[in-house]
């Protein structure tokens, strides 16, 4: 449930989206998930259910040393995804301030204002 059947070629395809988001814009699991198409081995219903948590697990999967805007995908609420508090938390959020995105007094970003709208 958590892996795509072919996971290597899909968080590649994460990973490349991500890139693309620039500095001051975030992107949601959901957003980046539509904007890759089912490949043969996927069962769209099952990919469109399923590809927001797939990207999730492509975040967590980023190999080490690759430089990938982590922080630059939030959930769709605008929120932050890691528990209140932790130190993930705290980063993310301290990165995305560093770059002009603003939290309202709930912990949610405007996404009216900051959310990406995909590759040109």
């Amino acid at each position: 449930m958590f892996y795509p059947p072919n996971a290597k070629s899909f968080f590649e395809k994460v990973w490349d989206i991500v890139l693309q988001i620039p500095a001051g814009r975030v992107s949601s699991y959901g957003q980046i998930a539509s904007m890759i198409p089912p490949d043969e081995a996927m069962d769209p219903a099952q990919m469109r259910r399923l590809a927001p948590r797939w990207v999730g697990t492509a975040m967590r999967k980023t190999p080490r040393g690759k430089s990938i805007p982590w922080h630059r995908v939030i959930n769709s609420q605008g929120r932050i995804s890691f528990p209140a508090g932790s130190a993930q938390a705290d980063c993310q959020r301290r990165l995305l301030e560093q770059e002009g995105i603003a939290f309202d007094d709930s912990g949610k970003v405007n996404l009216r204002l900051h959310a990406w709208a995909g590759p040109d």
